[in-house]
Order: C-alpha cells, then sequence, then structure tokens
C-alpha cells in the first residue's frame, strides 16, 4: 500500500480511508505501508498502524511551497508541481530493491501523483483517485484571484491532465471514488478498466451517543482547510449565506470545525461565529448542532463531513457537488441547491420544520449505514484485488 501520508492518525480524509482499509484488509491479508511524511513534521506513533501492517516504510519528503528548487523545476519539468513535489529517485530506488527482495502479489496506490516513484514492474498495480487532481487544480486556476500566476497555474492543470491520464493507463486497473468520478476518468480514457471504491465511514463508531440533546440554532461546518475546496465553502458560507440566515433567524449561531484555520479563516470569528480547531472528537460537533451547512464547489470524491454527518442523525444542506457520489435524493436524504440564497432558506426551513428535518436524518442515517461502512467497502475491495491479480 503506497500512499502520500503515513496512514495514521487518521488526521485528514485521506488517512481515515487508508487506515480503516488497512486495519480491514489485515485479516486475510499482509500488507507493508510505503508512505511519505514531510521533513517538518514528528515523526508518528506507529503502534496502532503496526499492528495491521507487516512492514512500514517512511519516505520523508519537502514542505509544499517551501522548497525553491522544486518550483523551479515545475517550470521546465515535463511533470506538475505536485508530481514533483513527491518525485524522489531515491524513492524509486527504495521501491525497486523491496519488489526485488519479496515475492507482492499486487501494489495498491492511492493517488496518481506519487506513481512516478514505482518502477516498471509485472506486479499487478491497483490505482485509486481519491479525487481527478487535473479537475481540483483546473477550479482553482479558474477561481484564483491570483491573475499573474493564472497562466502558470493553467500550464499545470494541463500536465496535470495529461499525466493523470498516463498513470490510470499504466496502472491494471483503476478505482474512483463515485460513480461520477468514473464516467469523468472514462471520458478521458475510455479504455479504462475503472471500478469504485467509496469513502465510507466508522458506522458503529457514530452511532455512539455522547451528548444528550442538540443545541437549537447552530449551524455547523466540517473541514480540513489544507484542501481548497473546504477554504473556499467557508468563505461562500459567511459572505455569501450565513447573512441571510442571520437576517432570518437573529438567534443562530455558526460553528466551523476543521484542522489548519487560515488567518482569514480565523478572522471570521465573532460573537456569533465560534472557529475550534483542536476538538478532540468530531462526534462532539455532530451530534450538537442542528444542522451541518457545506456550500462546497470543488468537485471529486466523496465527503467525509457529509457521510459522518449523515451517520450522527444531523441534516444536510449541501450543493449538488457537495452531495456527488453518495447516491443520496434531493429532499429525501439531504436538501440540496447551488444558490446561496437558495442555501439560506433550505437551512431555515431545517430551523422551522422539526418533523422534516427528523425524516430527512433517518433517511440518510439509513443511507449510509446500508453503503459505506468501512466493513462493505473493504469487502469490495478485496474482490477487487483478487481480479487484479490474476495473471
Amino acid at each position: 500500500m503506497f500512499t502520500p501520508y503515513v496512514p495514521y492518525p487518521p488526521n485528514s480524509g485521506g488517512q481515515t480511508r487508508t487506515f480503516n482499509l488497512i486495519k480491514n484488509l489485515s485479516k486475510k491479508h499482509d500488507i507493508t505501508s510505503f508512505c511519505f511524511l514531510r521533513t517538518d513534521q514528528v515523526e508518528p506513533d506507529l503502534t496502532e498502524l503496526k499492528k495491521y501492517c507487516k512492514k512500514i516504510k517512511i519516505f520523508r519528503r519537502k514542505k509544499a511551497w517551501n522548497s525553491p528548487g522544486k518550483i523551479l523545476k515545475t517550470g521546465i519539468s515535463k511533470y506538475p508541481y505536485l508530481v514533483n513535489m513527491y518525485n524522489y529517485s531515491s524513492v524509486k530506488d527504495e521501491i525497486t530493491k523491496e519488489l526485488k527482495d519479496y515475492p507482492y502479489d499486487l501494489i495498491h496506490v492511492e493517488t496518481y501523483y506519487i506513481m512516478p516513484n514505482l518502477p516498471d514492474v509485472k506486479i499487478p498495480v491497483l490505482l485509486a483517485e481519491q479525487t481527478i487532481e487535473y479537475l481540483v487544480y483546473k477550479h482553482f486556476a479558474e477561481t484564483t484571484k491570483l491573475w499573474p500566476i493564472k497562466p502558470l497555474l493553467e500550464i499545470d492543470v494541463m500536465k496535470h491532465k495529461k499525466w493523470e491520464k498516463y498513470y490510470w493507463e499504466k496502472a491494471k486497473k483503476v478505482a474512483a471514488m463515485s460513480e461520477a468520478d468514473k464516467q469523468k476518468m472514462l471520458d478521458i480514457a475510455p479504455n479504462l478498466d475503472a471500478d469504485i471504491v467509496p469513502n465510507g465511514i466508522d458506522v458503529e463508531y457514530f452511532n455512539q451517543k455522547i451528548v444528550k440533546t442538540r443545541e437549537k440554532n447552530t449551524i455547523l461546518f466540517v473541514g480540513n482547510f489544507n484542501w481548497l475546496q473546504n477554504r473556499e465553502a467557508v468563505d461562500v458560507l459567511v459572505k455569501e449565506v450565513w447573512p441571510l440566515i442571520k437576517q432570518a433567524n437573529p438567534a443562530v449561531k455558526l460553528w466551523i470545525v476543521g484542522r489548519s484555520p487560515t488567518d482569514s479563516i480565523r478572522s471570521m470569528a465573532s460573537d456569533d461565529i465560534t472557529i475550534s480547531d483542536d476538538l478532540d472528537d468530531i462526534r462532539l460537533a455532530y451530534q450538537k448542532s442542528t444542522l451541518l451547512l457545506a456550500p462546497i464547489f470543488g468537485g471529486g470524491g466523496t465527503r467525509y463531513k457529509i457521510l459522518e454527518a449523515m451517520a450522527s442523525g444531523l441534516p444536510v444542506v449541501t450543493t449538488h457537488i457537495g452531495i456527488e457520489g453518495i447516491g443520496a435524493e434531493n429532499g429525501v436524504h439531504a436538501l440540496v441547491s447551488d444558490k446561496a440564497s437558495e442555501l439560506a432558506n433550505l437551512a431555515i426551513e431545517i430551523f422551522n420544520n422539526a418533523k422534516k428535518a427528523e425524516k430527512i436524518s433517518i433517511a440518510a442515517k439509513k443511507l449510509v449505514d446500508e453503503n459505506f461502512s468501512w466493513t462493505k467497502i473493504s469487502s469490495k475491495l478485496e474482490e477487487i484485488y483478487e481480479e487484479t491479480a490474476k495473471s
């Protein structure tokens, strides 16, 4: 299992995904974890991960946007910046040696941008794409206000699209997070052997009650603010949606929870807006709030915040992109719109109609319980492993 992060502790969506897959798959498989860690990060405690992996090898990489050599290299490189950030000949040498010394049946890679580190081997490769990277960067290039670097961003997007397609086709099989992502991949590379391995959650964990009652009129947003989509969503929420809700219901409060909030996000704090980046148990946020409001416009993957909120019995108001890949029906499992004014109205509707809020919550919880448990997802992945490993 080759990943651009150490799988534990599960501080991000990718880490949560990989750790839970490893945990479940280790019951029937011997797993080696090869992974990256930034040079400025403290060596993690591997005690928990060692319970499920026979071997763990960590590669150090430089911090993003803090390596002039890497940035300069991107300008003349065939690869985009993200690939260069993870591309090390020493890593390729280590992997080459490992694959010569041990008879692995399959290589599972999470994210295409670490694929250049793999040597040419006969061992089958399953490439799982947590998001379609070129679409993420395309969205950033289209919406950025940094006009001087816009041409460079557009060139980087073209590089992403070229190499993402190349490594999809180089892998024996690819796995998307959702049907929507799979179709986007097939539009670019029609002959791909593609399947779906969605994100999941620990259903039993989120079923556990740690709060007696919900607080009235509390809107929640959850997200890791290292990601552009979450920074953008909070900006839209606070500047466009929140004022409309506040005007209709002066008693409402907004709770923004997530790691690595920027100075801009911290500056949004007020008497009515709370910013929390140190919550020990995310279930506290889901179980205390009235609704999750997530105006997400950056595409790709499935969102843990949506799945976790649904599993916690918290009504969800979001965009079509926010709900993409979950199979949720608007008005049944969530309330959905792409307009700020309508998102505000839907949130107000949740506050004013307790019966509707409860009905949506029950349906959403059932949807997640039946389709997004890690046990079921890992079983599906095992089937894909068997198929991919066939000679």
